[in-house]
């Protein structure tokens, strides 16, 4: 019979007094500082945040096996939950658990279905347009294009328009309240969840008192869209029967009363949609372009793809972006390399064991998403951005269970296809119009990698050139 050990029996850093381990984490390299204690102390270790310990998970088949056993056994931390309610937050899918979150998912995954995406496919080609007469204009002044900032743009309408049909338009410099404030109110959950003391209850510091501003602002950006779905299903009410939308379909159940769905929920699935596509996706396609840069070889390869299937962007089709087999696994690749949530942090809801750990239940765990994926013992030449270990009979084959960008098991993350198609179509709208003359940061230097709500690069710039 298997020997169990206990949390406390496991390797792990040497805390300090009182503080644990947290006065040796980088709060903006925090994923890196655990990425490193993995590879010292192994899969399984144990770190503490205060007097609190940590179940640190690493081995992507444990990692897996944590995530499939949600949303019985895990979920996310219930201080996740309280930051969030405490910033004036409602719980949308993301955070939901239990019957809440079973109820909302139906709808999230039935707006977010493919059918549902190819539906507006012409919608997000029209985003695209924008993003292009953009960075056409960039290219004729010769201006220098903050690659984040453009592509987080492009995501928030893209999600708008397709979730809660609404135009909101920030690529040409139209109301960016959502995307302005999100930046300022992502930042703080990851800060105040990670926080030892929770001093913002008692005194308010210039950021949380900045933070509050961009609460009310993004509070009343939500109940504008809301209440301009309000006002469609009022002026047409056989919309109530199809709704349109997820916000639409949302406020159906919501007035309904007898879905599990209410006002509460629906505004919390407003927030959640945009906080969750606009850094995730925009994220994903800025380390993506970068690392094509860096590889001219495949940068080639992928343009020659696209000029060949797609080489229009004003007529791209479903079937095209579809047919974009070199692009897609540059997308896997890049996310194989930088996955803009490089860890999951998760409480348990009952008595388990990972591995051959007890884990007794409201243990914390730490699930490192990136360890297994960039070690040469599980990926042949792990450090190399090579997209042919992703196709069919390509040099190098991956294990494609190694990297999990988008989680596993029922919690999978229900905005997957949505966010490949906005990453191939983004890009492949870049390379058949324009030259890359550079992608980098201002200093030449590799760009760093920022620890947030989601890893995204440090100062990116681009700039282009008709071809």
């Amino acid at each position: 019979m298997q020997t169990t050990r206990q949390i406390n029996d496991l390797p792990g850093p040497r805390p300090w007094p009182l503080a644990g381990n947290l006065p040796q984490l980088q709060p903006q390299r925090v994923h890196q500082d655990v990425e490193a204690w993995a590879r010292q102390y192994g899969p399984l270790f144990k770190m503490r945040f205060g007097r609190t310990p940590i179940l640190v998970v690493a081995g992507h088949e444990l990692v897996s096996a944590v995530l499939r056993d949600r949303p019985d056994g895990f979920r996310r931390p219930s201080i996740t939950a309280a930051v969030s309610e405490e910033m004036g937050g409602q719980p949308g899918v993301f955070i939901s658990e239990g019957a809440a979150w079973r109820n909302q998912r139906r709808m999230v995954m039935t707006a977010l279905a493919p059918h549902a995406v190819k539906a507006y496919f012409p919608s997000l080609v029209s985003v695209g347009l924008r993003l292009q007469k953009r960075w056409q204009q960039a290219a004729r002044d010769g201006r220098v294009i903050d690659l984040a900032d453009d592509l987080k743009r492009f995501s928030v309408d893209v999600i708008a328009g397709l979730a809660f049909g609404t135009e909101v338009n920030t690529i040409d410099g139209g109301e960016d309240v959502i995307q302005r404030h999100m930046d300022v109110v992502l930042p703080a959950v990851a800060r105040r969840s990670l926080a030892l003391f929770p001093y913002w209850r008692y005194i308010r510091l210039l950021q949380d008192r900045l933070l509050d501003a961009s609460l009310a602002a993004m509070t009343k950006a939500i109940d504008d869209m809301v209440g301009a779905a309000r006002a469609r299903l009022a002026a047409e009410p056989e919309r109530r029967a199809h709704p349109a939308n997820l916000l639409e379909a949302m406020i159906c159940a919501a007035d309904e009363g007898d879905r599990g769905v209410d006002d509460a929920a629906v505004a919390g699935n407003v927030s959640t949609m945009l906080l969750a596509g606009e850094d995730t996706t925009s994220n994903t396609l800025a380390w993506m372009l970068y690392l094509l840069h860096e590889n001219p070889s495949a940068m080639q390869k992928a343009r020659e793809e696209v000029l060949r299937v797609a080489p229009d962007a004003a007529a791209f089709t479903i079937e095209q972006m579809d047919g974009l087999d070199y692009l897609d696994a540059c997308a896997q690749e890049a996310m194989r390399l930088k996955p803009v949530a490089p860890f999951i942090p998760l409480e348990a809801l009952r008595d388990s064991v990972v591995g051959d750990v007890q884990v007794p239940k409201g243990s914390l765990l730490w699930c490192v998403m990136r360890h297994d994926s960039v070690s040469d013992s599980h990926v042949p030449n792990a450090a190399d951005f090579k997209p042919e270990r992703w196709l069919a009979g390509g040099e190098q084959p991956v294990n494609k269970h190694v990297s999990m960008p988008f989680g596993a098991g029922v919690r999978t993350c229900p905005g997957r296809y949505l966010a490949l198609l906005e990453i191939k179509l983004a890009s492949a709208m870049l390379l058949s119009s324009f030259d890359i003359r550079s992608i980098g940061t201002a200093k030449g230097e590799a760009p760093q990698e920022l620890g947030g709500f989601t890893m995204s690069p440090i100062g990116l710039q681009m700039r282009l050139q008709h071809s």
